[in-house]
C-alpha cells in the first residue's frame, strides 16, 4: 500500500509546466539576441566556445531533480505490515453525486465540497465499520472498494471531483446497483448505503432499485444536499467560475434540491432522509442509525505500519543537482580540438 504524508505538496508540480515556458521562452530571446548581433557565422566564430546544447541538458536535469524533491516532500510512505483479526462493525457504502449541479453554491463551498467534509469527518469518527465510495453522475463508478483502511478512504475522497464521470446526468439507479455488487453478500455484516445528492435524477427508476436492495436486508438513507430554492450552476476554466450554466433560452440553469424524490428512495430503502446544511451535515443522524444496526464479526486485514521512503527522492534529487552544477555551458575544448573531419590541405 503506497500512500503521501502530505499529500497537499503534490498540487506544487503544478510549478513544473510554468518552469518549462519561462525556459523555452527565455532560449527563444537568447536567439533572438544572438541574431541581432550579425551575421550567424561571424557570431559562431566570436562564442565558439559556448555549447548551445549543455544548456538544454542542465535545464532537463534540473527540472527531474525539482520533480524528485517534491515528491521527497510529500514523503510516499509503503505500508510493510498487516494485522490480521477479526472486529465487529457495519458495511457502509456511500454514493456521492458529482454531476454538474453538485457544484451549486446554495451550501458553501458548493454542494459537492461540502459533502466531501461531512465525509472526511465521519471517517474519523468510525471504528470497526468497513467504508466503501461510489461516484456517479450519468454513470457509476466504484472509487474505493469497501475497506477499513480509513487513510485510503481519505486519499480517494480528495481526489473526487465533477470532471471524474464524463457522462452527465444522475442516475441514482446505477449507483445503487453498482452498490449492491460492491458489497460483499457472503458475509453476514449489517449493510447500509448513504446516498448523497441533490435529488435531481434523470436517468432510471432509483425508487425500484432501492427496493431491490431493501429486499436483500441493505437500508438506504438518503442525505439531501441544497436548497429547494436552489442555486446557479457555475462553469470553472483553469479552477475559475467563468459564469453560470444556461438553457437553450439563455435564461440561467437554477439546480433545486429535490427533496421529494429523495424522501421517497430513503423510505423504499427503509432508511432515513435528512436534509443536510452548512451547520449539519445530517451525517451524524445518519450514522446514528447505522449504529443501532446489529454488528456482525468479519475478518479484517489493514496496513499497520508505514516506513518512510523520501530518503530515496532526495537522495536522487541531490545528487541530480550535483551533476548539473558541474556541468559548464561551455564546450569541452579537448573534444572541439579533436576536429576528425577537418580537411587539411
Amino acid at each position: 500500500m503506497l500512500r503521501f504524508e502530505h499529500i497537499e505538496l503534490l498540487w506544487s508540480l503544478a510549478l513544473i509546466p510554468f518552469m518549462i515556458i519561462i525556459f523555452l521562452m527565455i532560449r527563444r530571446w537568447k536567439k533572438k539576441a544572438l541574431r541581432a548581433l550579425g551575421d550567424k557565422k561571424t557570431v559562431s566564430q566570436v562564442i565558439s566556445d559556448v555549447s548551445l546544447s549543455r544548456p538544454n541538458l542542465k535545464f532537463v536535469i534540473f527540472l527531474l531533480a525539482v520533480f524528485l524533491l517534491l515528491i521527497g516532500l510529500a514523503n510516499p510512505q509503503i505500508g510493510t505490515k498487516i494485522e490480521e483479526g477479526k472486529k465487529s462493525g457495519s458495511d457502509v457504502m456511500i454514493l456521492l453525486d458529482v454531476s454538474n449541479s453538485m457544484l451549486a453554491g446554495d451550501l458553501a463551498p458548493s454542494r459537492l465540497e461540502n459533502a466531501k467534509r461531512a465525509i472526511s469527518q465521519l471517517i474519523d469518527k468510525l471504528h470497526n465499520d468497513r467504508i466503501g465510495i461510489i461516484i456517479f453522475a450519468g454513470e457509476a463508478y466504484v472509487q474505493l472498494p469497501i475497506t477499513t483502511d480509513y487513510a485510503a478512504a481519505k486519499l480517494f475522497l480528495n481526489n473526487i471531483s465533477t470532471d471524474m464521470v464524463p457522462t452527465q446526468g444522475t442516475a441514482i439507479g446505477a449507483a445503487i446497483a453498482m452498490a449492491m455488487q460492491s458489497l460483499d453478500q457472503s458475509n453476514e455484516t449489517s449493510k447500509a448505503m448513504i446516498l448523497m445528492t441533490d435529488g435531481e435524477n434523470h436517468e432510471d427508476d432509483a425508487v425500484k432499485a432501492a427496493q431491490e436492495a431493501s429486499s436483500q436486508g441493505v437500508v438506504i438513507n438518503v442525505v439531501g444536499l441544497g436548497t429547494p430554492e436552489g442555486a446557479p450552476m457555475p462553469i470553472y476554466q483553469n479552477g475559475n467560475p467563468v459564469g453560470f450554466r444556461k438553457d437553450e433560452k439563455g435564461q440561467t440553469v437554477v439546480s433545486k434540491l429535490n427533496e421529494d424524490m429523495c424522501k421517497e428512495v430513503a423510505i423504499a430503502g427503509n432508511g432515513v432522509y435528512v436534509r443536510s446544511s452548512n451547520a449539519n451535515s445530517g451525517l451524524g443522524i445518519v450514522m446514528d442509525q447505522i449504529a443501532k444496526m446489529e454488528k456482525k464479526t468479519y475478518d479484517s486485514k489493514v496496513f499497520k505500519d508505514y516506513e518512510d521512503r523520501f530518503q530515496i527522492f532526495i537522495f536522487f534529487s541531490m545528487f541530480l543537482l550535483l551533476i548539473e552544477f558541474f556541468i559548464s555551458n561551455r564546450k569541452n575544448m579537448k573534444w572541439s580540438a579533436l576536429n576528425i573531419f577537418e580537411v587539411k590541405s
